[in-house]
């Protein structure tokens, strides 16, 4: 199955399993990027030893480690053991053995990460709108934003909830923060309202579903990073809760 949907040039994260039970006040251990390096059989592959700031990161042998593989195919989730490491034709290589079957994730733009994260909002202003496919700064800062609460997100845009409403089509300004590799970044998007709804059983509270239209490559990887980071932590509760 390996060598179906993984091939040389694959670029992979990947990240030490912590083997002591889960703690929520516990550092989470690193996530390297790096590559397939060959696929020598269905059960085991060859990835160049990672990187970071041109020195090299020695995976100790026998540990075991979370993997996300990216491919042509879509994004891939195992789990892998480290069972050798050397160098061949000056690469210095890592020989990982699977420990468990691929788990395919959902197409990575439109996974959908169900979270509580604070959010402000507002709709555009008409000047804003005649700006929109412009190159000028399109978002004015000092206007007033109206806090809600983002449900779910994805790369694709984001759900929230709110004591007030817009009506579908709009156009609105999304404030919020992520912990990007340690660090809380501020976001702030253009998404159109896709759909609006009174939530069941909750007077005044309103359900709006949001895509964005003015997002750029960099910001929708990074929140799909987030998304990937905050699936692995769930993960790795719950491989020590059962």
């Amino acid at each position: 199955m390996l060598s179906k949907y993984v091939q040389a040039g694959s670029r992979l994260e990947i990240q030490k399993v912590d083997r002591v039970k889960f703690n929520k006040d516990a550092v989470e251990p690193p996530t390297y990027e790096t590559k397939v390096y060959d696929v020598i059989s269905d059960d085991r592959f060859e990835i160049i030893m990672p990187m970071v700031k041109s020195k090299l990161i020695l995976l100790p042998v026998d540990s075991e480690y979370d993997l996300c593989l990216y491919t042509d195919n879509g994004l891939y989730q195992c789990f892998g053991r480290i069972i050798d490491r050397y160098k061949e034709n000056n690469v210095y290589l890592v020989l990982v053995e699977l420990t468990s079957n691929l788990r395919k994730f959902q197409r990575r733009e439109f996974y959908r990460f169900s979270c509580a994260l604070e959010m402000n909002s507002r709709a555009l202003e008409e000047e804003e709108l005649e700006n929109i496919d412009s190159d000028i700064e399109l978002l004015s800062p000092t206007l007033p934003l109206k806090r809600c609460i983002v449900v779910d997100i994805s790369g694709g845009g984001l759900r929230f909830v709110s004591s007030y409403s817009y009506e579908p089509g709009m156009l609105i300004h999304c404030s919020y923060s992520l912990n990007i590799d340690g660090k809380y970044k501020e976001y702030n998007l253009v998404g159109k309202v896709l759909h609006v709804s009174e939530v069941k059983n909750k007077t005044g509270v309103f359900e709006h579903r949001v895509q964005y239209i003015d997002i750029n490559t960099e910001e929708r990887e990074e929140i799909i990073r987030f998304i990937f980071e905050e699936e692995r932590k769930t993960r790795r509760k719950d491989r020590w809760s059962t």
